[in-house]
């Protein structure tokens, strides 16, 4: 089954009872049983769910995975793997992060005696030195958030395998049109679903997915037991998102292309983050790994004048100020005050972060307009 065709049909299966196409929404807590003990697979929505097992299925099989869970949020799922980890484990992820995800390490989990580096990977290997006895776990984002890095996926997992070593990779920014890391090696991917897969902002929503039984079997543990489970709403309208996700990724990659080349070639804009340039440092490792490059773009203004950036945001109409990323509407963040507030300024310089910094995260709007919003806020 090719890509645009599982969107559509994985995991998806019209209902038994009705012959309805369009997979119901399941609102309801609990099931009746046939007798004690004798159910029909479903005793209480915490567990399972319908219209949650069907995106679940959907989501691995996008990803070409065996198991696929659904969380409350992204961070919910994050929480869900790190759980698996005991005091004294050693996570080592990359430098240039999604802030939340550098909160909850570093606020959340170091109190119970996990350990957690923040390390450069555009070097594939040079995350040896960086790895010990009691690493456990490689966290990855590629492309990353906001910086834009990209990641040798293969590499990484080639390194950590020999130390067997698992790698989780976050592949919000890429998706499974663009990016499918459990074919590159990695041990499991974890989606926020809130973005690109639900696609519209209308749900917040996270998902891991893997091959291995033992760690899926775990985890689905940890999903029920600490209950951070999304609704059969929110799966519903991600089922309905992801049907035209293979379409809006296309415009998305189209439309940040041409935003992308109109800030590099604007005399007020300085530097421009995005891989589909031949001068991205690991662009050849983009080409490789990735189908295309997205419609995720960071840039800073010539000066690196924190108010001056802000003012050009505040004259967008179009590119809207907003958190988050992903969906069908262009929106444009300022890192520094908004998604990675909690990673302490030292920390956001090392990995070239800047306050003056600007995200894009470019829609599926008509080109033109998007453009014209650009030249009129930078004057």
């Amino acid at each position: 089954m090719k890509f645009a065709t599982k969107t559509i049909h994985a995991g998806v299966h019209p209902d038994p009872t009705t012959g309805a196409i369009m997979t119901p929404i399941y609102q309801t807590s609990t099931y009746a049983q046939q007798k004690v003990g004798e159910h029909k697979g479903y005793e209480y929505s915490r567990t399972h769910n319908p219209t949650r097992d069907a995106l679940q299925e959907n989501l691995a099989a996008l990803e070409n995975g065996k198991h696929g869970l659904c969380f409350a949020s992204g961070l919910a799922a994050t929480d869900a793997v790190i759980k698996t980890l005991n005091p004294g484990d050693e996570v080592v992820s990359t430098n240039d992060l999604y802030g939340g995800t550098y909160r909850i390490f570093t606020k959340v989990f170091e109190k119970y005696g996990l350990k957690f580096k923040f390390v450069g990977m555009t070097d594939g290997n040079a995350i040896k030195e960086h790895l010990t006895e009691q690493t456990k776990l490689v966290w990855i984002e590629t492309p990353t958030n906001p910086m834009m890095h990209i990641i040798d996926i293969k590499s990484i997992a080639e390194v950590a395998r020999a130390r067997g070593i698992k790698v989780v990779v976050d592949n919000t920014f890429a998706t499974p049109y663009l990016q499918r890391p459990l074919d590159l090696g990695a041990d499991m991917v974890m989606h926020s679903v809130t973005k690109y897969m639900g696609g519209h902002s209308d749900v917040v929503m996270g998902a891991l997915i893997l091959n291995d039984d033992a760690w899926a079997e775990e985890l689905t543990f940890i999903q029920n037991a600490s209950g951070a489970v999304p609704g059969p709403q929110d799966c519903f309208l991600v089922l309905r998102g992801i049907k035209t996700l293979h379409l809006r990724m296309q415009r998305h990659c189209e439309n940040g292309a041409a935003v992308a080349k109109a800030l590099k070639a604007h005399p007020r804009v300085d530097k421009v983050y995005w891989p589909g340039f031949e001068s991205h440092p690991n662009h050849e490792v983009a080409k490789a790994q990735m189908d295309d490059f997205g419609g995720m773009i960071s840039f800073t203004l010539k000066g690196d004048d924190v108010e001056e950036a802000k003012a050009v945001m505040n004259k967008f109409i179009y590119f809207t100020i907003a958190e988050s990323l992903g969906g069908v509407e262009s929106l444009c963040g300022h890192p520094a005050s908004m998604t990675h507030a909690s990673i302490p300024p030292e920390e956001r310089v090392k990995s070239g972060l800047l306050d003056s910094l600007i995200r894009l995260s470019v829609g599926i709007e008509d080109i033109d307009d998007l453009l014209e919003d650009l030249h009129q806020a930078l004057g």
